[in-house]
């Protein structure tokens, strides 16, 4: 009797589980070869793979009955990247590699029928469970350069089959990989480029600097996803610590190219018959979604009314609290989702409720009907609210605006900078994640603004939500003036936002 071990994982949202591929080779029932493990499919197809990928090399597995166990058995285990570690598991147990020395690693790779070993998802994370386990890591060439941000430990990163057994026999060398960095080689859209829409390009900067959601109303044309698209151009870059919890995230769903981190924040915008898995994580495997993959960026949802209204809501609860929460029969998982929501909408169905030379037929409840679309609770979370009217052709035949990107950049990243000494030790990042007793100690306004706010909430019917919401646009308000405290010019900038709910 033979028994080899070596280590592999299994992903519970971006926490890489250890599992431990138990290989026991013993006598009877020739040639039979289970995997047992609560293993899915792609698992159960590693037989006929490795087997494959073995005699490519010019070995064949023994005449006996070879049982592979994947422990914890009531782990369940999805993936194709069990191939690798199987296979060395079986080589193990056969003799063919030390069976000590590979019980010393974490592996992870998918075969081919010819012995390569191919890209698989979910590297990083495991090569940082491998480093806290004091592992080292065998991997796939391709995936070499994303686990060797994990930091100080062994990688193996190997081409193929051969190549590896040959590598720990010590007849060839696999070089360690290094890291890479993303070429950031697209250009950012500038703000010059948006003529008019001063009070947009006001609320967009103030969404960038404290992270606020914000929702943009106004015609087709008036250039609502041209603002939307240069938010991350405003935005500061990824500091290494967010640079490392975004790939991680990006890494098990397939989208770290080539292994490069990008010091860019996300920006995604999914189309408006995206499902709710689609947006929210789920599926068959459980994999991220949209929220998450826009982890500490920019969530652009356009034509925000048309999307399915169970969507939409379902974004509640992510918008909250930071995270998304995948709970299934066999599965409960979580993804950080700390993102920031940017949606527009038309003012209608057809969009022209307020142009006088297109007049809406069928206003004022055609406007009603469209935009009650969106859930009172779900419009409640978004903190700015603006109107974005259509552009004129005088304003068109202005020059480019002065200020730019950068300008506004700078402005954001100033704002930024106080928002990161204030709650450094509280282990957030912006005005907007600061509740209870925090925003209180920050945000309280001085008697002239505490009684606009309190006449405001009530003349407006504020949620108790609603009014914490004002209090944390008006601190990065205040932020961006330099202010140390609250005054009730930033309320009332702050409260100017919020008229939208009061229009639906």
């Amino acid at each position: 009797m033979t028994i080899a071990h070596i280590f592999t994982v299994a992903f519970q949202g971006i926490e890489a589980r250890e599992v431990d591929v138990q290989v026991h080779i013993g006598d009877g029932a020739n040639g039979v070869f289970n995997i047992v493990g609560l293993a899915d499919k792609a698992v159960g197809e590693s037989r006929e793979r490795v087997r494959a990928a073995l005699s490519a090399i010019g070995l064949a597995l023994p005449y006996k009955r070879i049982t592979v166990n994947l422990a914890p058995a009531d782990l369940p285990k999805e993936g194709s990247h069990y191939d690798l570690p199987i296979a060395l598991g079986l080589l193990a147990a056969m003799g063919v590699l030390p069976a000590s020395e590979m019980a010393g690693y974490t592996a992870l790779g998918e075969l081919s029928l010819d012995g390569a070993v191919t890209a698989v998802a979910g590297v990083l994370p495991s090569a940082i469970a491998a480093s806290e386990a004091g592992r080292g890591l065998i991997c796939p060439a391709s995936c070499g350069a994303e686990a060797a941000w994990a930091g100080d430990l062994e990688i193996i990163a190997t081409p193929s089959l051969i190549a590896l057994v040959n590598h720990i026999k010590g007849a060839q060398v696999l070089n360690p990989p290094e890291v890479k960095l993303a070429e950031d080689s697209i250009s950012v859209p500038d703000m010059r480029d948006v003529k008019g829409q001063e009070t947009a390009k006001r609320a967009l900067e103030i969404a960038a600097a404290g992270g606020h959601n914000m929702l943009m109303i106004g015609p087709p044309g008036a250039g609502k996803s041209m603002l939307a698209q240069r938010l991350p151009g405003l935005l500061p870059p990824l500091d290494a610590r967010e640079a490392l919890e975004l790939s991680m995230i990006q890494s098990l769903a397939g989208e770290l190219r080539e292994g490069r981190i990008s010091r860019r924040r996300p920006f995604r915008n999914p189309h408006h018959s995206a499902s709710m898995p689609a947006l929210v994580g789920g599926g068959l495997r459980v994999k991220p979604g949209e929220v998450s993959l826009s982890h500490l960026g920019v969530l652009f949802l356009d034509e925000l009314p048309e999307f399915q209204r169970g969507v939409l809501d379902a974004l509640r609860q992510p918008i909250e609290t930071g995270e998304a929460v995948v709970a299934r029969a066999n599965a409960h998982v979580r993804y950080p989702a700390r993102f920031q929501l940017v949606a527009a909408a038309n003012p209608c169905r057809c969009g022209y409720l307020s142009d006088p030379a297109q007049a809406c037929g069928r206003a004022p409840k055609c406007s009603a009907d469209y935009l009650n679309r969106l859930s009172g609770p779900l419009l409640d979370r978004i903190d700015i609210h603006v109107d974005v009217p259509g552009v004129s052709a005088a304003d068109l035949a202005l020059p480019p605006p002065a200020e730019g990107t950068a300008d506004i950049a700078a402005r954001v990243a100033a704002a930024r900078a106080i928002q990161r000494r204030r709650f450094d030790a509280h282990g957030i990042r912006t005005n907007a994640e600061a509740e209870g007793e925090l925003l209180d100690n920050v945000a309280t306004p001085d008697s002239a603004g505490a009684k606009l706010l309190a006449d405001a909430a009530e003349s407006m019917r504020l949620t108790a939500r609603g009014y914490h919401r004002v209090l944390r646009v008006a601190r990065t308000i205040a932020d961006l003036a330099g202010a140390a405290g609250v005054s009730r010019t930033h309320v009332a900038e702050a409260l100017s936002y919020r008229r939208m709910v009061q229009e639906r």
